[in-house]
């Protein structure tokens, strides 16, 4: 090919910023849903295009599936499914209508004997799960997927049948948690930060806190990460940091933490960001997919948790 004598341009530099390198990131490996919601986060997209790539995860029945949560595969609709819905809904404001009046219905239909969720509905059995998410034929209540939910409808104000002993369910389990692990005080956070008993919430919020701290459930020195139990079941190194549990500073979780320990988890937050630009999952990798998937939803997240703390991200 002939020369014509045009100057070269220069290499484009590579980005510098958190919110850049996650950019960046997220364009190389997230699902479309993950590339709408970072831009309606960080570079002003809309909700519509958000909505859009949810529908794509709706099933006939009102829940959600199509490995919406990484770790579930297969087409099935599922509480944790449709707990993630919730949360993409609520992310852009769309956390009402229809919508989420038909994924009340789906959520009764699920629900165990005491109106509340089960973590695992037997119906995808035939499909792959995380072997940390065991399917059984009569799953129990579980806090980790009712209180997240019952906590964004409240702050929603959906009003539901479904919501009033699904509440007494959360109110109950809150109360009487006596030993724990971090993903369940995570969903009793979930539902306090929204409950409408705002006094109530606020005391078993304060008890929540001291358990936390008497049973070593939140790393607070990142540089002495070995004084910190790693709980049962859990990934090695699997700690959980005090933004983990107070992802705002509105959240009651807030109080458990002194202003230095909250600076310096987040400090180690800004520090995880990766070469590629993302955030590591600290989760248990069972299979390829389901940990490609995962890590633009929590890059997105630590980004968030960054912001919303007023630290620079770009």
């Amino acid at each position: 090919m002939a020369e014509t004598g045009a100057t070269a341009l220069p290499p484009t530099p590579p980005p510098h910023t958190p919110v850049a390198r996650a950019e960046r990131f997220v364009w190389l490996t997230a699902r479309v849903l993950e590339q709408r919601l970072f831009a309606h986060h960080f570079r002003d997209g809309g909700a519509d295009p958000v909505e859009t790539a949810l529908d794509a995860y709706r099933n006939d029945d009102g829940g959600y599936g199509h490995a919406l949560e990484p770790d579930l595969r297969g087409p099935v609709s599922q509480p944790l499914h449709t707990a993630r819905a919730l949360r993409v809904l609520d992310a852009v404001g769309r956390c009402a209508g229809q919508r989420v009046e038909r994924m009340c219905r789906y959520l009764t239909s699920v629900s165990t004997a005491d109106g509340a969720l089960p973590a695992i509905h037997p119906g995808r059995r035939d499909y792959p799960t995380a072997p940390f998410v065991p399917v059984v034929d009569d799953p129990p209540s579980d806090l980790l997927a009712t209180g997240p939910v019952v906590g964004l409808l409240h702050r929603n104000e959906v009003w539901h049948a479904w919501l009033f002993r699904a509440t007494d369910f959360c109110w109950q389990a809150v109360e009487s948690l006596e030993k724990s692990h971090p993903y369940e005080i995570e969903a009793a956070v979930a539902f306090l930060d929204s409950a409408p008993d705002r006094p109530r919430a606020e005391a078993a919020a304060d008890r929540l806190g001291r358990l936390v701290r008497a049973q070593g459930l939140a790393a607070l020195d990142p540089d002495d990460l070995d004084a910190y139990p790693v709980s049962p079941g859990y990934a090695p190194g699997e700690h959980h940091f005090p933004y983990d549990y107070a992802r705002t500073p509105r959240s009651l979780a807030r109080a458990w933490f002194t202003d230095d320990e909250m600076a310096r988890s987040l400090d180690h937050l800004a520090a995880q960001q990766q070469e590629d630009g993302g955030w590591p999952v600290r989760w248990r990798q069972w299979a390829p997919a389901p940990a490609l998937e995962a890590r633009p939803m929590v890059t997105i997240e630590a980004l968030r948790a960054l912001h919303a703390y007023g630290r620079a991200i770009g």
